[in-house]
């Protein structure tokens, strides 16, 4: 089985990957088929779990790599970095003030982007989807990076951020599915909006991959966006929504265990 995902290209492992974390999403939304609340101090240590993983797969797993791909490849090595990590997050701020979308736990009056009539479940479903792009891209970039050959692009180091990507999905399907179920919408409905928020990685980890693979010299550049977009969310949305209810100190040490979960995937396998 290993052996047969080795020999697939970075594409298809790309795409692949991002299936996986798609899919975790979807098992998350699928706890409104068992419960119809969940517990806010739970979601808000998964949350901060979520944030966590988050942080340190920006680093670990994408400005380390493409500070020491910039240096070998005889540019100054924090250029890049810099450049493509503020991209990144300029990137996403943009889309935020376009992009009409509620984030978890606010009323609807506090709706961002472009003001719409639409529901509150798709304004739930666009805000996760705006911050499963990075995380798709990341995975996506990650797995094209191979093609490169270079020392620190590793299978093993993709595999570990995708797993990392997961399994901070995970709280991501839960948080968007369960307040729907409670606003009385239906189990399955819940879950297909819950799950919907996922549907977007596998694009942008496909386009990802793809646009390394074919511009390689973007490499470092790549990483470094995907590193930005992704703390941009972290502190912009994941963590104030992991405090809402003030369970500060639940938030964060999820936080911390989710970082020292995904640096040990990655330094481990990575």
């Amino acid at each position: 089985m290993i052996d047969w995902f080795i020999q697939l290209s970075p594409i298809m492992q790309a795409l692949l990957a991002t299936l996986f974390t798609w899919f975790v999403t979807a098992l998350g939304a699928s706890l409104v088929f068992f419960f119809k609340t969940i517990n806010r101090k739970v979601l808000d240590g998964m949350l901060g779990c979520a944030a966590g993983v988050m942080i340190a797969a920006s680093f670990w797993s994408l400005l380390a790599p493409a500070i020491e791909m910039a240096e070998a490849a005889g540019t100054t090595p924090w250029v890049p970095a810099v450049i493509g990590f503020l991209s990144g997050g300029i990137f996403l701020w943009s889309v935020d003030k376009v992009l009409p979308h509620l984030h978890i736990g606010f009323p609807m009056e506090e709706a961002e982007g472009i003001k719409t009539n639409w529901q509150r479940s798709t304004l739930l479903c666009l805000a996760i989807t705006l911050h499963n792009i990075p995380e798709g891209l990341a995975v996506g970039v990650a797995f094209g990076a191979l093609a490169a050959d270079l020392p620190s692009a590793s299978l093993a180091g993709a595999v570990a951020l995708a797993i990392g990507i997961g399994i901070q999905n995970f709280p991501e399907g839960t948080a968007v599915a369960v307040p729907l179920r409670r606003d009385g919408m239906s189990r399955r409905k819940s879950f297909w909006y819950g799950q919907l928020s996922g549907m977007v990685e596998p694009i942008a980890g496909v386009l990802g991959a793809a646009a390394v693979i074919w511009i390689e010299p973007l490499l470092p550049y790549a990483l470094s966006f995907a590193a930005g977009a992704m703390i941009y969310v972290v502190v912009e949305e994941v963590i104030p929504e992991s405090q809402l209810a003030r369970n500060t100190d639940l938030a964060t040490i999820g936080a911390m265990c989710g970082f020292a979960l995904m640096m040990t995937l990655d330094v481990a396998l990575g």
